[in-house]
């Protein structure tokens, strides 16, 4: 990928980028592109741009960046004490009965010859996710989903314990297609405060579709 990703916020301390599905935001030990290599289009001092939080490769949306180093520290402050306003959306196979809830398990990750994924544990780390429908079609739900912790795989995890895992996911669910999770909105009270919000990718638009989205309203 050559073409810098679409900026969704952008003042002189942050830039919030529209991070596509399956551009890593580190480069991997075997090489290739990722969301780093863009760095230097936004931004020629020598102390940063800096990652003010990660998104999972295949994820999508909002991803925030900071400029400088005091405004880095400030945003981290804030994802650590959990007044970062964040949703995601989510297409599910099945879905759950109710219309809101909340999934509250701790994570722990294990490791293993084949790799590693997290796992609900009870000596894990506190994770919390709520959760709403906003759509439903024959065997699939599109969900909003507001993590208030900050967990690896969080949401993919609590979706799939629960019996209705991500659409794509390869490590938690059946890994057919790509991932259907896009981190719609980001949303700091900062002065000035940051708001940003991404569209859902193309290969969301079908799956969404069916479950009521209407990309003109």
């Amino acid at each position: 990928m050559t073409e810098l990703p679409k900026i969704l916020f952008q003042d002189a301390r942050f830039v919030v980028f529209d991070k596509p599905a399956g551009l890593p935001v580190h480069p991997g030990r075997q090489g290739g592109p990722s969301l780093e290599d863009f760095f230097t289009k936004i931004s020629l001092r020598k102390d940063g741009p800096w990652l003010a939080h990660r998104l999972d490769t295949d994820t999508s949306g909002c991803l925030l960046v900071a400029l400088r180093k005091a405004p880095l520290i400030t945003a981290q402050a804030e994802f650590a004490a959990g007044r970062v306003r964040k949703t995601y959306w989510a297409v599910v196979h099945g879905g759950p009965a109710e219309e809101t809830g909340g999934l509250n398990f701790p994570l722990l990750r294990r490791t293993s010859p084949t790799g590693w994924r997290m796992a609900v544990d009870p000596q894990g780390q506190h994770a919390v996710t709520a959760w709403r429908v906003l759509g439903r079609a024959p065997n699939m739900t599109w969900l909003e989903l507001r993590p208030h912790t900050g967990r690896t795989h969080q949401l993919r995890v609590h979706c799939a314990t629960q019996g209705f895992p991500i659409l794509g996911d390869p490590v938690y669910g059946d890994g057919i297609g790509p991932l259907h999770l896009l981190a719609r909105t980001l949303d700091l009270d900062l002065t000035p405060p940051i708001a940003a919000t991404a569209e859902p990718p193309i290969h969301m638009h079908a799956a969404l579709k069916r479950c009521g989205w209407n990309p003109g309203i």
